[in-house]
This record gives C-alpha cells, sequence and structure tokens, in this order.
C-alpha cells in the first residue's frame, strides 16, 4: 500500500507536468472542417484545441463532432467538410486548468478526459496535461516509494 500524501506527488504543480504549447496539435478557429479532420487523422488524435490568432483557446475540435456534423439520413455529406468552419461544430464546454494549479484538481478532471488544456489567466494556452503524463509521473513516484 502507499500514500499520495507525499508532498512530492501532492504538492506538484501542474506547470511541471504539462506537455508545452508549441508541441500541441491544434486547429484555428478559421479553418475549415476539411483541414481539420485532417489534422486529426495524421495526428492519430481525436480531439485537439481550437484556437485564435493570439493562442487564446476557444474549445475542442474531435472526430465524432465532425463526423456528426456531416451525417445525413442516408450517408455521410463529406461535400459539407470544406464549408462548414470548425467554430461552428467545437465543443466549447470544456474544462480548464491553470498552470499554477495542483495536481490533486488535474486528476479529478483527467478521470473523465483524456487531456485537458492549461491556459494562462488571459486565455493563452500553455499546453496539455495528459492521463499519460499522470501514470508515468505516479509510476515514478510508486517506485521510489518501493526502493
Amino acid at each position: 500500500m502507499f500514500s499520495v500524501q507525499s508532498d512530492k506527488l501532492v504538492g506538484t504543480t501542474i506547470g511541471e507536468l504539462i506537455i508545452p504549447a508549441d508541441k500541441v496539435a491544434h486547429v484555428q478557429m478559421g479553418n475549415n472542417l476539411q483541414h481539420a479532420l485532417l489534422v486529426l487523422t495524421k495526428t492519430g488524435y481525436t480531439a485537439v484545441p481550437v484556437l485564435d490568432a493570439q493562442y487564446r483557446l476557444h474549445g475542442l475540435i474531435s472526430t465524432n463532432r465532425i463526423m456528426d456534423s456531416v451525417l445525413g439520413l442516408e450517408r455521410f455529406e463529406m461535400e459539407r467538410l470544406e464549408g462548414m468552419c470548425v467554430e461552428e461544430v467545437m465543443n466549447t464546454d470544456i474544462p480548464r486548468l491553470f498552470v499554477g494549479d495542483e495536481l490533486i484538481k488535474a486528476l479529478k478532471l483527467v478521470i473523465n478526459h483524456p487531456f485537458v488544456c492549461v491556459t494562462n489567466e488571459d486565455g493563452v494556452l500553455e499546453g496539455i496535461f495528459t492521463r499519460r503524463v499522470i501514470l508515468k509521473h505516479l509510476h515514478k513516484h510508486v517506485r521510489s516509494m518501493n526502493k
């Protein structure tokens, strides 16, 4: 049995564990859905952040939302991809973290989300916090306690 009350684990801030924004795949507000689907397909991700020209976070676009938007009565209407913009179908109701937030807050959010966007106070994307990162951090902590 191990305890997560260690300052090394609980006292860790989000800023220490995020994947920096310059390494995060994203799309811009004005991009069409065809471009967004291409980014999602090429990266292998199911969702990416949607940013404006100042790199402020506005939402997430996912493969599911794109496909739902072109689903017709009898077929996928793929020709609609070029004429629709990301901001028309993106999810704006998303969780956020701030760089100074503690790990415990992030841990609660990644239970239901594979990643959570991290912004500064102005809404500029600083990076993302992923389940993978927290699991690696937890694994490292457990291994160090067992030595």
